[in-house]
């Protein structure tokens, strides 16, 4: 099966790791790799995200800078935890890559370039 690869925003809930851009597979068991566990989405005009839908159960880091991000977008969601990836939508809510408005903001809440 051939797998297409988009390019994602990826939030780690550690402020010691970078926000950084990276092609994803868009396939769940990909996805699930990066959240560590299985996926939840949370769907808001062009992008998405993707999160684990147990990270309460898990007791992961709570993600200020993914909450902060979607807080900037207008969705207020508490306690929003692990990693969270993001990736645009296209025709028919299909995976697309990142928008670069998303990108943008990104930039000027956080003050730097993003990591690829």
């Amino acid at each position: 099966m051939n797998t297409r690869t988009y390019t994602a925003l990826v939030v780690p809930a550690s402020t010691s790791e970078p926000i950084r851009i990276e092609q994803v597979e868009a396939d769940p068991q990909a996805l699930e790799a990066l959240v560590g566990g299985p996926l939840e989405s949370v769907i808001r005009g062009d992008w998405h995200v993707y999160l684990n839908a147990e990270s309460v159960t898990m007791l992961l880091p709570v993600n200020f800078r993914a909450g902060q991000l979607m807080h900037e977008c207008g969705l207020d969601l508490d306690g929003i935890r692990g990693t969270a990836v993001f990736l645009g939508r296209g025709e028919h809510s299909a995976e697309a890559d990142i928008p670069d408005h998303l990108e943008r903001l990104v930039e000027e809440l956080f003050g730097a370039p993003l990591a690829a």
